[in-house]
């Protein structure tokens, strides 16, 4: 039991930067799959809930520094914010284990103004889901998938 919670420490750690490569990282270490799920949820939740408490502290201290927003957005960024706002917290929460990481994406949410328990509980959601998924997919067709890791 501690070898295999030990042995999923890795896996929690990579998974507070990118989501996917927690259940890589599972499966070369021949966890059970729920060991697994359950390090790449802490992973991701662990950014977040970082990310939520601390992001506001973050944006005055350090980028209100380095980035201004711009006076006149660009073409490019105006349709990335019509974007944000037809899909929401759940789009953002949705596509952040699959596109963004969990600190893009957290740092998108706080852009939308949302409360924090919601960005936690829609962020929990979307880590469950795609852990379940990313997990699945791996434990199945990792041997297809992954061939020159496992030698």
């Amino acid at each position: 039991m501690l070898e295999e919670i030990l042995k999923a420490i890795p896996g929690v750690l990579i998974s507070t930067i990118r989501f996917f490569l927690g259940p890589v990282q599972g499966y070369l270490l021949k966890l059970h799959p729920l060991t697994t799920i359950l390090s790449t949820i802490l992973g991701m939740m662990i950014s977040v809930v970082a990310f939520t408490y601390f992001g506001d502290w973050l944006k005055k201290r350090w980028f209100s520094r380095f980035f201004q927003p711009p006076v006149n957005p660009s073409n490019g960024r105006r349709k990335f914010m019509i974007l944000l706002r037809k899909y929401g917290l759940g789009g953002i929460a949705f596509f952040t284990p699959l596109i963004l990481t969990p600190i893009g994406g957290t740092v998108l949410a706080i852009g939308l103004n949302k409360p924090k328990g919601k960005i936690l509980l829609f962020m929990l959601i979307s880590a469950i889901g795609w852990s379940i998924v990313f997990t699945a997919a791996i434990y199945s067709f990792g041997r297809e998938i992954l061939p020159n890791f496992i030698k």
